[in-house]
């Protein structure tokens, strides 16, 4: 096993630390709404993620440039930004209270929204010019 790139690593942390200060941000921001803001926080990244790997699929940028460009954003930040620990919680706070079908609906609902949402991320994101610079 070789160990990763030191320079891959800062980029992937910096990207990180920038996607989780966000989703701090916005879930604090949502107070006693935290569990919608975390399905929102969980669909946006999805969505964004889609777009954005999509786009960086059909660009012509260099593909170190291109890695780079994954590291930061989809790893680094979007892995920081969404947040699936959340969910665990949010559906643990459901099973403590035996709200069995809210435990259910949410886990399985953040799931398939981040799925629809990624979905329709690489639609947009297959959109437009081929040929991103």
């Amino acid at each position: 096993m070789s160990l990763p790139d030191p320079r891959a690593v800062g980029v992937v942390a910096v990207g990180g630390a920038a996607g989780a200060v966000t989703r701090h941000t916005v879930v604090a921001a949502a107070g006693a709404q935290g569990a919608l803001a975390t399905l929102v926080v969980n669909t946006l990244g999805a969505f964004l993620l889609g777009l954005l790997l999509e786009r960086l699929a059909r660009s012509r940028l260099a593909a170190s440039r291109r890695e780079r460009l994954r590291l930061l954003l989809a790893t680094g930040a979007l892995g920081g930004f969404t947040t699936y620990s959340g969910i665990a919680v949010e559906v643990w706070e459901r099973v403590a209270g035996e709200q069995w079908v809210g435990a259910v609906a949410y886990g399985l609902g953040t799931v398939a929204c981040g799925l629809a949402a990624c979905g329709a991320g690489v639609v947009f994101g297959s959109r437009g010019r081929d040929a991103t610079r």
